[in-house]
């Protein structure tokens, strides 16, 4: 996608992280002038029908012809300059042929409806595309490029390009994706990569465009232009969905242009065949003209697409991006879930899970709990948050702290109530050869092999401790397995490189029983494909680069967009960028009615053409009820499809099944 795209009017420099805007809708060309041909048919007819000469309403429908038709004639003279017949240039035909033997107004109501028609479908294809612009507000607008000289200037974010080198201050989103040159900070990748605690960023280091700078200053020289990166080819896969055909679509495509050939030699004779015999040419006409459109597949062709566009528009909004209408249809076919547990059944928000003061430090869990509060309480980590929190969810009270000073990377220190304590990295604080360094290191060891993130507490400059902190399982993770185990009739299945001890707690308390641990990304791939083979169409949901073998190799793969590693939302067929585990189950059930909506259309398209087909052929079908009959079943069609745009779908669709 060409970097233009991600260009938007600048804001203030340096601004703090925004919500996501959803955009104004554009209204399509297509509804327009579907808009037009309206208005000007109605003010004809009322024209027409109250008795004002032929003056004061012909010129109206003429205007209702050319708005509603011109666009569906163009498009059609250009496929027939491809050898192609187009359903459009037929409608266009028939059209003019009904005001060729004096039915204007029938014809003009012909060119209507059939442009309400398509303005249907144009409204779902915006949707879908506005729905998904939303993700530019996750990108930069400004950065601060620095010159050889040192100078710094102000320039959009679209602007920068490979080489430059850009000045990233406290607070900054990072604004284009580059490598550490200089500086040392913590990256909030949550907006990229999902993890669930910021990362420390050094020379050397990889940054993404969109990620939030902690409290260092970085300076990075820019690896890729705005238009590659990693939020751009976000936005550019999704927008590119609307442009896919889904199967059934295909079929109906190439099954539509042997029809259209067939109904055209049908409709000659139609009106050859009473000419022979020495028929009214005015009456065989009019009977030809009736015929070919009643015969025109219009509603069928447009069965299939409005209710996928519309299910993925649907997503979109609600934070499930899906990256064509080929995958919305294969995801109502999934019936068994594979899924990752960190980033994906977890929340990525560290807790405090086990306190373990030194043996012969003389220092309780509640003091050592407290000092590591008291001191981190003014630090912005995660992992400073949890801490803080859970002493005060024991009720312990924070004595006042003196000397605050923060390292990204190692820590934090200050002065509680007369001792200097040291909160952070056991990497960074543990001093070689010390004894008690080595208790230390064996508690760090012991909760680092249980799957916790260890956090040293010093006092006075000796290890008085050490706090456990694992990331706690999603509010939502038990509802999701439970939703995913009624919409496909199996239990999903949790895959992860995590030790068993670690895997089996968690599977347990949202109700997987088949744990497979200890998981590379080949024996991911293999359990999936096993799966595959033995018939079975496998949702692989997953976040990190080493899931992205297995969501290549599933029926259909999600990726968790704050969670997602740049190569797992590339190789995923949809995203969900909220991080909302149960879209999951949501999005499955919406596609699954998007694909029910798909055969109403089928069966009320196939129902109507031929039975206005049968009594044109067999009796004698008014004009202007084949038109009623032919385009209202059309745009009948396309409302049903439409149906799947409203929240309460989504609603519906999230709903706990019984």
């Amino acid at each position: 996608m060409p970097s233009a795209v991600l260009k938007r009017p600048p804001r203030a420099s340096g601004a703090g992280p925004e919500a996501p805007r959803r955009p104004r809708l554009r209204v399509p060309a297509e509804a327009r002038w579907a808009a037009g041909a309206t208005l000007a048919f109605l003010l004809a007819l009322l024209l027409d029908l109250t008795g004002v000469p032929a003056w004061g309403w012909v010129p109206l429908y003429t205007v209702a012809y050319v708005t509603g038709g011109w666009e569906p004639a163009w498009s059609g003279l250009r496929a027939l300059r491809e050898k192609t017949l187009d359903v459009d240039l037929l409608m266009i035909v028939a059209a003019l042929g009904a005001a060729a033997i004096g039915q204007v107004r029938d014809g003009a109501l012909l060119i209507v409806i059939f442009a309400v028609s398509g303005a249907v479908e144009a409204l779902a294809t915006a949707r879908t595309r506005d729905s998904v612009r939303g993700l530019l507000a996750l990108a930069p607008d400004t950065a601060t490029r620095v010159a050889d000289d040192g100078s710094e200037t102000t320039v959009a974010a679209a602007d920068l390009v490979v080489g430059d080198t850009v000045l990233v201050r406290p607070g900054e989103r990072v604004g284009a994706d580059g490598r550490v040159l200089a500086g040392i900070s913590e990256i909030d990748q949550a907006t990229i990569t999902g993890e669930p605690l910021p990362v420390t960023r050094e020379p050397g280091d990889e940054v993404f465009a969109g990620t939030l700078n902690g409290t260092g200053a970085l300076r990075i020289k820019v690896e890729r232009d705005a238009g590659a990166s990693v939020l751009a080819r976000i936005v550019a896969m999704v927008a590119e969905a609307s442009e896919t055909k889904a199967p059934t679509q295909l079929f109906i495509e190439k099954v539509e242009q042997r029809y259209s050939v067939g109904m055209v030699a049908v409709t000659v004779a139609v009106f050859v065949l009473p000419l022979l015999f020495g028929g009214d040419p005015a009456r065989a006409l009019l009977r030809a003209m009736t015929f070919m459109i009643v015969a025109s597949p219009c509603a069928v062709v447009l069965a299939t697409m409005p209710p996928l566009l519309s299910a993925l528009a649907n997503a979109g909004r609600h934070g499930v991006l899906v990256k064509s209408a080929v995958v919305m249809e294969r995801l109502g076919q999934v019936d068994a879930v594979a899924l990752d547990k960190t980033g994906t059944l977890t929340a990525g928000t560290p807790q405090v899970t086990a306190i373990r003061p030194l043996p012969g430090s003389g220092v309780t869990e509640e003091t050592l709990l407290t000092w590591a509060a008291a001191a981190e309480h003014a630090g912005e980590h995660p992992l400073a948050r949890a801490v803080v929190a859970a002493a005060r969810a024991r009720g312990l009270v924070l004595p006042a702290v003196e000397e605050f000073t923060a390292s990204p990377g190692t820590g934090v220190r200050a002065t509680v109530g007369g001792t200097r304590i040291a909160v952070g990295a056991p990497a960074r604080l543990l001093t070689a050869g010390d004894p008690a360094g080595a208790e230390a290191g064996a508690l760090v060891a012991a909760l680092e092999e249980a799957g916790h993130t260890a956090v040293l507490v010093l006092r006075d400059g000796a290890p008085a401790g050490v706090l456990g902190l694992a990331d706690r399982l999603r509010p939502d993770a038990a509802a999701t397995v439970s939703g995913l185990r009624a919409l496909t009739g199996r239990t999903p299945v949790l895959l992860t490189g995590d030790n068993p001890r670690a895997a089996a707690p968690l599977a347990a308390a949202v109700g997987i029983t088949d744990v497979r641990a200890g998981l590379l990304p080949e024996d991911k791939v293999g359990i999936v494909r096993a799966q595959e083979a033995a018939g079975r169409r496998v949702l692989m949901v997953g976040d990190g680069v080493n899931d992205a073998p297995a969501l290549a190799a599933a029926h259909t793969g999600i990726a968790m967009g704050r969670a997602g590693s740049d190569l797992a939302l590339e190789t995923a067929d949809a995203v969900v960028v909220r991080d909302e585990l149960t879209a999951l189950p949501a999005v499955i059930a919406l596609s699954r009615t998007a694909r029910r909506l798909v055969v109403q259309n089928l069966v009320l398209a196939s129902v109507c053409l031929s039975g206005l087909v049968l009594w044109d052929l067999l009796g004698d079908l008014p004009l202007p009820l084949g038109v009623l009959g032919h385009e209202g079943s059309t745009v009948l069609v396309g409302l049903n499809g439409l149906r799947l745009l409203r929240e309460a779908a989504w609603r519906r669709a999230a709903r706990p099944a019984p």
